[in-house]
C-alpha cells in the first residue's frame, strides 16, 4: 500500500477517468447507456415536450395550488421555460435512484476480482476512494449535462426567444442537481467499503433509505426533538427544493455536509478494511 499522505493528483484524475471509460467505452456501460437513452427519450417526448399542455392546464394548475401548502409547486409556474419545470421535478426524483444503481460498483467489484490489492500498491486507499467517488460523480455530471442540453432543445425547438432565458435556467438547475446528487454517490462509495457486491450494495442502500426512515420516523414520534436525525438520509432536503422553497445557501450546504461526513466515514472504514 502507498503510504504517501501527500494526495497524487494524477493518480487521482487516472482513478476517476476509469469510472468514464467504464460507463462509456465498454459494452456493460454502452448498454446501461442505451436503457438510460430510451426512458429519456420517452420522457422528453411526452412529459417535457408537452410541458406547456401540461403545466397550463386548469388541472395540473389546481393540483399545484392544493399542494403548495407542502411543497410549492405553485412556484413553478410562473417558469416562463415550461420545459424545465417539468424537467426539474423528474430529474430531481429520478436521478437520486438511479444513481444508488449506477454508483453500487466502485471498489466492491475490485475487491471481488481481487484487483483492489493491486491497486492499492500504486495509490493510497483515500486516492482509491476519493477517484471512485469523483468517477462517478463525473459520469453522474455527464448524464444530468446530456438531458438538460437535450431539453433545451425542446426548448428551442418550441419557443427560440425563450433559449436565452433557458440557458441561464439550465446552468442553474445543473450546478444546484449535481451538488444534491453528490450524497447518494457519496453513501454508495460508504456502502461500498463493506459490501461484498454490487448487488448487495443496491440492497443495503434501498433498506438504509426504508428501513432507517421507519425507525427514524419511530424514534421521532417518541421524541420531536430527534427529527434532526432526518439529516442522517441524503436527499432530505429535496421536498422543500422542488418547489424552490429552501434559501440556495441551505440548498447547497445540506447535501455538501451530508456528502463530506459520509465521505469521511468511508474512509475511515475503507482504511481499516481488508483488501
Amino acid at each position: 500500500m502507498a503510504t504517501s499522505s501527500i494526495i497524487n493528483i494524477g493518480r487521482l484524475t487516472q482513478i476517476a477517468g476509469f469510472e468514464l471509460v467504464r460507463m462509456f467505452l465498454t459494452k456493460r456501460g454502452l448498454i446501461a447507456l442505451a436503457a438510460f437513452a430510451l426512458v429519456w427519450l420517452v420522457i422528453l417526448r411526452y412529459p417535457i415536450g408537452q410541458a406547456v399542455g401540461i403545466i397550463s392546464s386548469p388541472d395540473f394548475e389546481q393540483i399545484a395550488r392544493d399542494i403548495s401548502g407542502s411543497i410549492g409547486l405553485s412556484k413553478l409556474l410562473d417558469w416562463p421555460e415550461s420545459e424545465f419545470a417539468m424537467y426539474w421535478l423528474i430529474a430531481l426524483y429520478s436521478f437520486p435512484v438511479f444513481s444508488l444503481f449506477i454508483c453500487s460498483d466502485q471498489t466492491v467489484g475490485d475487491r471481488e476480482r481481487g484487483t483492489l490489492r493491486f491497486l492499492s500498491l500504486r495509490s493510497t486507499r483515500f486516492e482509491i476512494l476519493f477517484g471512485r467517488f469523483l468517477g462517478q460523480l463525473a459520469v453522474l455530471t455527464c448524464l444530468v449535462g446530456i438531458t438538460l442540453i437535450a431539453t433545451l432543445a425542446v426548448l428551442g425547438f418550441r419557443e427560440p426567444s425563450l433559449l436565452a432565458g433557458g440557458l441561464g435556467r439550465a446552468v442553474s438547475i445543473f450546478l444546484i442537481l449535481i451538488v444534491t446528487f453528490s450524497p447518494f454517490v457519496a453513501l454508495m462509495s460508504l456502502i461500498n467499503t463493506f459490501a461484498s457486491s454490487s448487488r448487495l450494495a443496491i440492497v443495503l442502500a434501498i433498506l438504509y433509505f426504508t428501513a432507517g426512515g421507519i425507525i427514524v420516523g419511530l424514534l421521532e414520534w417518541q421524541l420531536p426533538a430527534l427529527s434532526v436525525l432526518d439529516y442522517l438520509f441524503p436527499g432530505v432536503q429535496i421536498e422543500l427544493l422542488a418547489g424552490q422553497n429552501l434559501p440556495l445557501l441551505s440548498a447547497l450546504a445540506i447535501p455538501l455536509v451530508q456528502t463530506a461526513v459520509l465521505l469521511a466515514v468511508a474512509q475511515r472504514i475503507f482504511a481499516r478494511s481488508s483488501l
